[in-house]
């Protein structure tokens, strides 16, 4: 019988991808945590990874953000690779936007908005 391989995947990381998948959904902390029945700063522990996930609060939150716990964990499947890669650099883009003036994020935003409009229709 093979041996298993052993994942470990650091809190931070795990925390970034919740974040992400929270803001897909445009939740805000206190709503989350409003869902999870846990207070709002758990949410922001989580995200910055200070506090790790139970399994208990990894489906907690799998159910509320209708994500796979794979999802929020980033175990995805080997042909994932490439695009796995893809969306960490989208995701060091959007970390670089959320440095941004609140001004600027939502000059962004529109932008974005008015392209993904026009390339859905």
């Amino acid at each position: 019988m093979p041996r298993r391989r052993s994942v470990v995947v650091p809190p931070r990381e795990i925390g970034q991808r919740l974040r992400a998948i929270r803001l897909q959904h445009g939740l805000s902390q206190v709503e989350l945590a409003r869902t999870l029945g846990v207070h709002q700063t758990n949410v922001s522990e989580i995200e910055r990874g200070i506090r790790g996930l139970s399994v208990q609060h990894l489906a907690k939150l799998a159910k509320a953000l209708k994500a796979s716990p794979d999802q929020i964990l980033g175990l995805g499947r080997a042909n994932g690779g490439r695009s796995q890669a893809r969306n960490q650099k989208l995701m060091r883009r959007v970390r670089r936007i959320e440095l941004l003036p609140l001004d600027h994020q939502e000059a962004v935003i529109r932008m974005l908005d008015a392209f993904l409009q026009t390339r859905t229709t």
